[in-house]
């Protein structure tokens, strides 16, 4: 069975029409200018050219027969003449600014809107999809679309504008010739078509190889140092230059094809402009008996209008080369813009509450480090359900892929301020545990309930905002210090923050930094260690106060020494919460109140640190490296 292959949009006039249509949103009133000043500009224009045939059959033939007597009327055909024109330029003058001001409100509002839709988008979508190729987006497509909002699209509106009055200023002087002309650009049209709809393939894919190209120097400028330690950097220039030669070649012949269309159009109509003077010459002399003769003069002023019509259609031609590869970046524009949102069907809300002695909860704006669950029921009734931190996992099943299963009949019972340790080797499903329970993906069977409440009847904000996360890698943003801690609670004050540092055991460091707390990071932190920057993001979880707390190898990156020295302030982190704990480094989930041992995507054992011991199992195993031996 063949499968259908994907080919490359030819030019895309369904996703440009969608992209000039973002123009109005916010530009109502300067994009209709835009049009009228067009359309004024291009009709003034015309009717400054139809004085030809006044000047060949009025003020030319008044001097062969008087010799220039009529100064009067040379002076009114320049008046006339210079009006036109002038106010013709006047109005193109006006349509290059508001051209402007349309184009840069119109890129201004595509950047925030993929900007801001890209915050809600599905954490599997930039699973999918690599860094660089979604920043091409925001660069090299974007710089597409504002060459031609800039100058690609004033162009067309003034091709469309100038044929339109160019045409009905052809018919008006003589029919046969207008449909000659009509007949010969037809042609060329057509011609020039068909070689565009082969350029438009290869930029198409030009853009694409872009978005690889970008996503792998985003890699090789993350690895450096990978690569320099491994000597690898042959190896990754001969990557690069495959990347540069599959680029080239695109670009080399979808701009080949592309530069073909203007001197052929060029010539074609050169051509046509002697054919119609000759098949106008011909009526001239024929029609030279009629009581209305097709003069000299009207033959001169359809050359104009021809001229003037021809090359603003074989102009829109070559224009489709831009339009083309501006329909390949809006095509991948539209595409972040539109983009679905996570979905989130939850309805249990999160709310600050206060309870009376006699237990009974009451909902209020006020902060009082008291949480409650808010679940509306068809009848209009609210109960609540105070946020404890009980997490259980039933029977969960999950994979990322339909052909791939990642987990398998997962049980895991975490009572409210318990320690639940996540142990195995790589790629056991640990971490994909803590994904499903911060819903970043769905389960595809089981249940997993959050205080009894199944998680996916509760709001997908609400419910990472009971969650602390302090992960491997860590996120650093450009900005101080305290700003960095501070993302964890927006309105903390300094001395909460200082207070969640000395949590980390990270305020002796800050302190020692050149500004202390408002020293400002850039670049994801690269002046501090892996350590200290570690460290932060513990004091970005600590001022946080959730009551779940999950602990993804969070202090993978930080010396025994430290780690030794920041437990106690740990354990004081973990004090009265539901704790998810992810280590290789068993020696820190000792304490745990259960340890569940992971084996490709199955738990094998469950128990404490030392029951798991006695049973000589595989955390035996992993524990006093005999598994690692063996």
């Amino acid at each position: 069975m063949k499968k259908n292959k994907k080919h490359a949009p030819s030019v895309n006039f369904k996703s440009l029409g969608k992209t000039i249509k973002l123009m109005y949103q916010g530009n109502e009133v300067t994009s209709i200018l835009v049009i009228v000043f067009s359309l004024l500009s291009a009709l003034l224009s015309a009717i400054a050219m139809s004085f030809t045939k006044e000047l060949y059959d009025t003020v030319i033939a008044d001097a062969i027969n008087n010799g220039f007597s009529g100064n009067l009327v040379i002076r009114n055909f320049f008046i006339k003449w210079g009006i036109f024109l002038g106010l013709s330029v006047i109005f193109q003058t006006i349509l290059g600014f508001l051209t402007v001001t349309v184009s840069q409100g119109t890129l201004r509002y595509v950047r925030n809107k993929m900007f801001s839709n890209m915050q809600y988008l599905p954490v599997s979508f930039f699973d999918k999809n690599k860094y660089g190729d979604i920043m091409s987006r925001y660069t090299n497509d974007v710089d597409t679309l504002d060459t031609f909002i800039n100058q690609t699209l004033p162009n067309l509106v003034n091709v469309l504008t100038s044929v339109i009055t160019y045409l009905i200023m052809m018919i008006i002087n003589n029919i046969i010739l207008t449909i000659c002309v009509v007949v010969i650009l037809t042609l060329i049209m057509t011609l020039s078509g068909t070689l565009l709809k082969k350029s438009t393939k290869h930029f198409y894919k030009r853009q694409q190889i872009i978005g690889r190209m970008n996503g792998y120097i985003e890699e090789m400028m993350g690895g450096t140092r990978v690569v320099q330690v491994f000597n690898h950097q042959e190896e990754s220039i001969k990557d690069f230059d495959k990347i540069k030669e599959e680029y080239r070649q695109e670009e080399m012949k979808g701009n080949m094809i592309g530069n073909i269309v203007g001197p052929l159009n060029g010539n074609l109509v050169r051509i046509e402009y002697i054919l119609i003077a000759l098949i106008g010459a011909f009526i001239v002399i024929k029609s030279a008996s009629n009581v209305n003769p097709y003069t000299i003069g009207m033959l001169a002023a359809f050359l104009i209008y021809t001229n003037s019509f021809s090359n603003p259609v074989a102009r829109f031609a070559q224009e489709l080369t831009s339009v083309a590869l501006a329909s390949a970046g809006s095509e991948r524009i539209i595409e972040l813009m539109n983009m679905e949102h996570e979905e989130d069907n939850g309805y249990v809300t999160l709310v600050n509450v206060n309870v009376s002695e006699d237990g009974t909860i009451t909902e209020t704006d006020k902060v009082t480090h008291k949480w409650a669950w808010k679940h509306p029921h068809q009848d209009g009734s609210l109960t609540y359900t105070m946020l404890e931190g009980n997490i259980v996992l039933d029977k969960v099943d999950f994979s990322y892929r339909p052909e791939h299963q990642i987990l398998y009949d997962i049980d895991i019972y975490a009572n409210p301020g318990e320690r639940i340790a996540l142990v195995g080797e790589t790629g056991a499903g640990k971490t994909t545990i803590t994904n499903l329970i911060n819903r970043f993906y769905d389960i595809e069977d089981g249940k997993i309930r959050y205080d009894g409440i199944n998680i996916n009847k509760i709001k997908k904000s609400d419910l990472r905002r009971s969650l602390g996360l302090v992960l491997q890698d860590t996120n650093l943003f450009t900005g101080t210090i305290k700003d960095n801690i501070r993302v964890g609670k927006k309105d903390a004050t300094d001395e909460e923050i200082i207070e969640a540092a000395k949590i980390a055991n990270a305020d002796g460091f800050i302190r020692m930094m050149p500004n202390g707390y408002d020293t400002v990071l850039t670049r994801a932190g690269e002046k501090l260690s892996q350590g200290q920057r570690q460290l932060i993001a513990i004091a970005r979880a600590a001022i946080a106060d959730c009551p779940v707390l999950i602990l993804d190898e969070a202090t993978s990156s930080i010396d025994t020494r430290t780690e030794s020295i920041i437990q106690k302030g740990m354990d004081k982190l973990m004090e009265n919460r539901t704790v998810f704990v992810i280590a290789h480094r068993l020696s820190t989930i000792q304490n745990s109140d259960a340890i569940m041992v992971m084996e490709h995507g199955r738990i094998i054992e469950r128990g404490t640190h030392e029951s798991l011991l006695n049973k000589h199992g595989r955390y035996y195993e992993l524990y006093t490296g005999k598994f690692e031996l063996e």
